[in-house]
């Protein structure tokens, strides 16, 4: 990515205050789907959620999106992955399984992503693994099996795990696979002009699964509350986290601006007790203590 622009100081200003809410943005999508799980379906919820944030990112990329048709449809294939991997399997799997674990739980073991993509490269990708990434991978990896295992490490012998934790290791499985797949399938699209088509990817592999899910009588239901929630993903944790992150990268750069993804289990633990009465335990405690300098370790280059 380009180093940042020479900013002006206010906006230097905004965007270190940006670096401190837009957490709150990406947290707000695993607080939302477990504050509507048990009346708005998961596959539902994640269509039509990325449906209106290709219609919000339209006026922006709609005439680059068609004066570079060809292309786009040159590479469908990447489309169609990607789009499966980053918008229906982060986006439904981590519905589904918010259905039975905690907004911390979700965040935590989500963001042990950059480890995941650390350890894909280096062994599908032959990316050099230095010893202090490996101590950081090995402490992420552990924190994420306390935080399944609930601190209880005779549930990792008898294979009594909660199911919700299962489909969010998925979920974070597949987003580590989607920014891989970016890195090492290069396109000739711009990044937003790019992004858009693997939205529209994503839904054309979502749509079997959403006509799926009607007919199983879990059909979305046009209420006041259903419409907020996919309207406040939509704009909130979609469009306005994204476009929060990319100016805040172009005006302090790659470096820094991946430090706020640091903070998203820590909001969203914090969010979740305040917001849905979840209560932070001892286990979520000692995730995070390994968890999170775990990804400092591995992500973060020495200079």
């Amino acid at each position: 990515m380009p180093g940042p622009v020479p900013a002006r100081k206010a906006d230097l200003k905004l965007a270190y205050a940006l670096l401190a809410i837009t957490p709150a943005l990406f947290a707000s999508n695993m607080l939302t789907a477990r504050l509507v799980h048990d009346f708005v379906p998961p596959v539902g919820l994640a269509f039509w959620r990325w449906l209106i944030t290709f219609l919000l990112l339209l006026p922006w990329v709609g005439r680059d999106l068609w004066r570079q048709r060809h292309q786009a449809l040159a590479e469908w294939r990447d489309m169609l992955v990607l789009g499966a991997l980053g918008i229906g399997v982060c986006g439904a799997v981590m519905y589904v399984g918010a259905a039975t674990t905690p907004a911390s739980n979700i965040g935590l073991i989500y963001s042990a992503s950059p480890i995941l993509i650390v350890l894909i490269a280096g062994v599908f990708y032959g990316e050099r693994l230095t010893r202090r990434q490996g101590v950081g991978i090995a402490l992420s990896l552990v924190g994420v099996l306390a935080i399944i295992a609930k601190g209880q490490p005779g549930i990792l012998f008898s294979l009594d795990f909660t199911e919700g934790d299962l489909w969010v290791l998925c979920s974070t499985i597949a987003w580590a696979l989607y920014a891989i797949l970016q890195k090492y399938r290069p396109s000739r699209l711009g990044v937003m002009t790019r992004f858009a088509a693997i939205i529209l990817g994503g839904l054309v592999m979502l749509l079997p699964f959403y006509l799926w899910e009607m007919t199983t009588g879990r059909a979305m239901r046009a209420d006041r509350d259903t419409i907020l929630a996919v309207l406040f993903l939509a704009c909130v944790a979609s469009f306005g986290a994204y476009q929060a992150y990319a100016w805040i990268q172009n005006v302090l750069g790659a470096a820094r601006t991946g430090l706020l993804m640091y903070l998203v289990p820590l909001y969203t633990s914090g969010l979740g007790y305040v917001l849905l009465d979840e209560p932070v335990r001892l286990y979520h405690l000692l995730g995070a203590a390994l968890v999170l300098p775990g990804i400092y370790l591995a992500t973060v280059t020495r200079r």
